[in-house]
This record gives structure tokens, sequence and C-alpha cells, in this order.
């Protein structure tokens, strides 16, 4: 389960009663026609109502032109991950392969938890270290073959700067746990050296977050190898943690006495013994930010590797107050545990690790036991490297690794969720290009790309130099810069378009269309280039555990994910949760998983929730399965909601054999709905006998107790031969309408 660890955005007003007129309709032949003729006037009368159950839609279908073409083998995929230790094992037993691959999906993506974690990644668990006989420094795994790999393993950072990390969040910054002995270091790899740029242009930077303000007028710094020999002190009062990544205009102000010029950084601060005064008045502050401009590019010791001596070190880190008297008064909290620090964040972390800093409680699963497993149905798998905590070395080597085993691959995501960890676009920008120019060293064809933020979720209200939006315009204007916008070859994003899983789940299903339309549309606006493929390389629910997720809601969003991104252009999409998994409970208002299957402490398949049977539904009857050309329309429902959203949606695609397929999906909780299909330009009908396949509650229901629920009835969508005018929409539900237009 991907976790995200940031603030709640607050969902949309609740569909108001009165949004969504409703009707009964006779079932006799007369009345559906008469009901097809209120339809067709549904200009002036945009929704019919008849009485008080049903509503009466139109579904338009554009058949002028297609919106996109794609082949399902590879549009419609899903998603592995890390786990815990032991439940690769469980996950992956022949019975569960079998249940997952029965879910219909062909393409797989390999997404990388250790990246989240702030940990490098052993791909491969032999291989060398630049100090090798230490057993420590900067890891390369092993490009030359050997006894297949089962399991690989991230390695924790013992210069980890950032408090919080994205994954298992176990771990703490070493700038404030009160240990001199520990330090942070910055990532080797963005300084000139490596990148060909002025410092100017990476500069290194440590926020903190003091969560409410303070008052702040000294530091105390003890420095380490290499240190700061020009800096800036800086506060800001903010309240988007996003903002510490984009900086833009105004959100920075430096202290009156904080610029610290090059040549005497070090000496001023007097190794953290004597109180560094930033400002003779105190400064009232959320955020303070040390920016790190000038190295003295020196290392403890001997060392002739260039990554030990660019860069930037700290051992502790003290900012407060300094009294009349001179006494001075920390404001930060010191200890070896997130609950005991204040929270830090760091613009980069140094690689370098040892033997001893293995995470053993986390798995990946091998490389080659994934390919073993049949999962990637013998279609090249998106792959991942690592490249926040890595080294190009070590990427290059995992291609080549995987080229001479001969496995199928042609996309690479370099990097998992820069914006989860706060990293600038210029930052990502140089660290991209090396991993780039390293791989393809290696393998000319590799197409590589990323950078899987962790939403591009659009917020009107956020001034245009901020947010995701902006941060990838910043990416594409370095690599543009540099005459290498050609090394970006797709763009990939992950997609879980709700945080509070405590709100109601249907005003959130009836915006979930506009909020990828706008994103979407969004990131076309900034620049992001429509002629590669763009990728939804995780969907879901929501990044918390929620009941929706295992619930019929979590069907229907998924379905609409799907059929909403393929509409606007996109190529691929991957569902996250395709192994079985567990019941979280991360919030008390509910318990769930992003998860198709649950399995018991021996691995076996317990339940099949609505995620299950919904993608079955997609794979098995909405397209054709295989990977031939599907063509997808434009289609639209006038059944919405009072702020315009569409509570009913609707997906058409022509398949190659010759049928028309709608999937239709009625987000109203409560009323069913009677829908007439129309094309543009006049009335059509499917031909006598069309196949309707029908997933609602009567299929599905979830039971058990808010901590434990479980599905009390369980069954594949139903499947009727029909004839009708009108196709009946029930409650929630998912609706595949298959047959040849009249």
């Amino acid at each position: 389960m991907r976790k995200r660890v940031r603030g709640l955005r607050v969902s949309k007003g609740s569909i108001p009663k009165r949004a969504l007129p409703y009707g009964r309709a006779s079932d006799t032949s007369r009345a559906r026609a008469l009901l097809v003729l209120i339809c067709l006037n549904l200009v002036a009368y945009p929704i019919a109502t008849c009485g008080q159950r049903r509503a009466i839609a139109t579904i338009t279908i554009d058949t002028s032109h297609p919106t996109n073409r794609f082949r399902p083998s590879q549009a419609l995929g899903a998603a592995i991950d890390g786990h815990e230790k032991g439940f690769n094992d469980l996950q992956l037993m022949p019975a569960n392969i079998q249940a997952m691959q029965s879910a219909g999906f062909k393409s797989l993506t390999y997404r990388l938890r250790t990246e989240l974690a702030g940990d490098v990644w052993h791909w491969n668990p032999a291989g060398t270290w630049s100090e090798s006989q230490s057993k420590q420094g900067y890891w390369t795994s092993d490009a030359k073959l050997g006894a297949p790999i089962a399991f690989s393993y991230g390695y924790s950072l013992p210069r980890r700067g950032n408090t919080i990390d994205q994954a298992t969040n176990a771990g703490y910054s070493r700038i404030d746990d009160g240990d001199t002995q520990t330090f942070w270091k910055s990532n080797p790899y963005l300084d000139r050296h490596f990148t060909g740029e002025d410092n100017a242009l990476h500069p290194q930077w440590i926020v903190i977050d003091f969560e409410k303000p303070v008052s702040i007028n000294a530091l105390r710094l003890v420095w380490g190898e290499p240190f700061a020999t020009a800096y800036r002190v800086q506060y800001g009062n903010f309240d988007d943690v996003s903002d510490i990544a984009l900086s833009p205009p105004g959100t920075w102000q430096d202290f009156p006495l904080g610029k610290i010029p090059a040549g005497v950084g070090r000496l001023l601060s007097k190794d953290g013994k004597v109180p560094l005064r930033i400002s003779n008045v105190p400064v009232k502050l959320r955020w303070l930010r040390i920016l790190l401009t000038e190295s003295a590019v020196t290392s403890e010791g001997s060392s002739s590797d260039i990554r030990d001596r660019v860069g930037f070190a700290l051992r502790e880190l003290h900012a407060g107050y300094q009294d009349k008297k001179g006494n001075f008064h920390d404001r930060l909290r010191h200890g070896k545990s997130q609950k005991q620090q204040t929270i830090i964040y760091v613009s980069s972390t140094d690689p370098w690790h040892r033997e001893c800093d293995l995470h053993e409680g986390v798995e990946q699963v091998g490389l080659d036991r994934i390919y073993q497993t049949g999962l990637t149905n013998n279609l090249p798998m998106l792959l991942p490297t690592g490249l926040l905590y890595d080294t190009p070395e070590n990427a290059a080597n995992e291609i080549g690794y995987l080229r001479a085993r001969g496995y199928k691959f042609d996309q690479v995501e370099l990097g998992e969720e820069p914006d989860g960890q706060y990293v600038t676009p210029e930052d990502f920008g140089a660290l991209y290009l090396q991993f780039a120019d390293a791989i393809h060293q290696v393998d000319k064809s590799v197409k590589v790309g990323g950078p899987s933020f962790q939403e591009i979720i659009w917020d009107r209200e956020v001034p245009s130099n901020r947010g995701n939006g902006a941060w990838m315009q910043r990416f594409l204007d370095y690599l543009k810069k540099r005459g290498s916008s050609q090394d970006f070859s797709f763009f990939s994003f992950e997609w879980y378009p709700f945080d509070d899983v405590c709100e109601a789940t249907a005003p959130q299903l009836a915006e979930a269309t506009k909020l990828l339309d706008d994103a979407v549309q969004q990131m076309r606006r900034r620049g992001v280039p429509q002629d590669i493929p763009w990728i939804i390389s995780e969907y879901g629910y929501s990044a918390f555990a929620a009941r929706a997720e295992i619930d019929i809601e979590g069907a229907l969003l998924n379905a609409d994910i799907v059929g909403k991104f393929l509409t606007l252009g996109g190529d691929q999409t991957f569902l996250f949760g395709y192994t079985p998994a567990e019941m979280l409970r991360e919030v008390p208002c509910t318990t769930g998983n992003n998860m198709m299957f649950s399995m018991d402490d021996d691995g076996n398949i317990t339940h099949r929730f609505a995620t299950y049977f919904g993608a079955r539904l997609l794979t098995q009857e909405w397209v054709k399965p295989g990977d031939e050309v599907h063509e997808i329309f434009a289609a639209s429902s006038n059944v919405r909601d009072a702020d315009g959203n569409e509570v009913v949606t609707a997906y058409a695609v022509r398949r190659p054999d010759g049928l028309w397929s709608v999937l239709l999906i009625n987000k109203d909780p409560k009323r069913e709905v009677a829908a007439a299909l129309v094309t543009k330009g006049g009335l059509r009908t499917f031909h006598a006998g069309y196949d309707v396949y029908q997933y609602s509650s009567d299929q599905y229901a979830l039971g058990g107790s808010a901590t434990n629920p479980y599905p009390i009835r369980a069954n594949e969508p139903a499947h009727s031969k029909e004839s009708s005018t009108l196709i009946v929409l029930p409650p929630y539900s998912l609706t595949v309408v298959r047959g040849r237009l009249n």
C-alpha cells in the first residue's frame, strides 16, 4: 500500500438532493418509446422526471472520429511493489498468480519502494563497494549473470537528512538526532564535478518545520566535512509544504544578518560551540532554511573518491533564541526518532552507505523472479531504476543485466515520486540526465521517462508558479536548455485522487472525472509533450487505506479512471493492488486497502473484492482481450449534479471485431437511471439481442464490522441479451453494453 505523508485535501461539497431528478418508467414497450421521444428533446429539458425512482438519461456518443486508439494488452495493466519481508513468497504462490492473471491485466509495472523509503536499491545482491575492504561507500550491483535473483533489498542511508520518508517512514534525520558523530551529507552528484554546471544552479538546502510560529535570532551549526563556506539563512511563513521545493519568489526572506559570505562560513559558527547571530531582533517564523552555496571541498581522512569531498555535511543543527545575557535557547527537539525530533527536510542525500545498513524488513521481489512468474505475459515491463538515492552506474548495470537475460522492456522510469520528497526540478533534472546518459551508454534503444509524480491534481486556487504543473514546466525547461528534451520519452504519474477517506464517497465519485480532466489539461498547458506516451503508473481510490477501495465505489472509480484517461489520449494505466494483501486501518474512520484479493496468514486468498470483478468487466467484456487496436470515442451524459459533474459517465469503444461497446457508470448511490444511447446526427440503437453485462449491489455487497469488512456477496457480473431501447443502470453500478449499431 502506497503511503502519502502529507496534508489532507479537502473534498468539495456533497451532491444536493435536488440535483438528480428521478422517476419511474413503465416496462411496457409503449412507455419505453415515449421515454425515447423525451430523450430526443433533452436540449430543452435536461433531465426527464417521471416519478420517484428513476432518472431518464441520454448518452451522446460522437462517432465522427475517435479521440484515441489503444491496445488492451498494453493499455490495461497492473503494478507490483515491495512488501514486508515474507509477503512476496505468500503473494506469489502459483494459485495466487493464477488468480491475479484471471483479472485480465496483461502489462505490468514494477514499483520501487526503496526510492520512497530513502534507501539505495541493491537490485542484485551481488556487486561491489567503492570501499571494498570495509564493505561501505557507493554500491554498484553486478551486471554479470549468476543465479536468478529471487529478492532484492534497500539499504538505509546513514547520512540521511529527512525526518520523514514516503514508505515505511521509520527513519529519522541525522541533523537533529542529538549525536555529533552522525551527519547529513548532500548528494555529490549535484556538484559541478558531475553536473558540469555552476553550483549556483543547484544550491543545497536544509529546511526546519517548526509546525507553529517561533521566535528565532541565532543558530548553532556543527559542521562535518565538507562544510559550507558560504550560505544564507532565511525564513518563511507559508502554509504549503510543497513550496520548499519550488520556492517561488516571496517564499523566503533573508535574516538581517543571515548572509554568510564565501570563505568565512565555518569560522563564524565556531563548530557550533558559539551561537551564530542572524538577527538582532527575534524573527517570528514557521519555516527556517539554510541555503548552502559554496563548499570547502574537503573530506575526513584521505579519501581519493571525489564523491566524499563534494557537497555539504552537517553534524547537528540548533536554531533558537539568544537572550540579552548571551544564553542560547534551542527551539529544536533532538532525538533518534521522528517523534523526538523537529521535522527536517533536505534538498538531497548522499547515497553512501554500509553493509550493516541493510533494510531487511522490506523486500523487493527479484527481477528474475517477477519475469519468471509469467505476470509480464511476455510483454515489455515498465521498469524502474533508483535515482534520488542511487548512482548512475548502478542503474546502468541493471539495464545491462536485464538485456543479457533477454527480458522484455523498452521503457525505464527514473526514480519515483520526487514531488513527495520535495526535490527541486533542476536537481531532479541534473540527476535525470546523468542516469539517462549512463543507461544509454549501455543501451541506446531504451526510452527513459518519469517522474512518476505522486499526484498531478490541479488546484485552481494555487498560484501558477506553484504545484506540480510548475514543477514539470521547470524540469522540461531544464532539459530543453541543455539540448536534452529527447531524453524525456514518456510522462508518468500516479493517480490517487482522494486523500480524505473519511468524507462521503458519492460526492468524490461525482467529481472524479473532472479532477483527472483538469489535471491532464493543466499538464498539457505546462508543456508536457502530447506526442510521447502518457502513463498512469499507479491508480486507486486513495493513497490511504479505505473501505471504499474494497467496496463497489472502488470498482466504479477504477473504471472511471481508465475510461477517462484513455478518452483523453492516455496510453497506459496500471492498477495498484494487483497482489493479494491484508486489511489496513490507517485512520480511525475506515478500514480497507487498494487490493483485488485478501489473503490469510498462509497466503491463501480469502476474498475477492469489487475491484477484481470490475477489472474483469473491463478486460474481458468492454474490450476484446488481446493486442488488436481499439478506438475510443467521446461520450457524454446529461445526468449531472449541481456542480455540473457527470453522475453517469460513458466510454464508447469500437472494437476490432466490429462491435460497439459502451461502458456506463452510474455513480448515484440510490437512484437507477434509464439511459438511451444517442449518436450525433440522430438516434442509433443497438441491434436487438445486444449483450449487457452489469455489476451492482445485486452481485456484490460488503458486510462485516467497521474494523473487519468482508464481502457477504461476491458474484460475477450479470449477463443478459436485451432488445429494449432503454438501458436500466442500477444505483452504484458498472454496465457494459455491446453489440452492433443500427
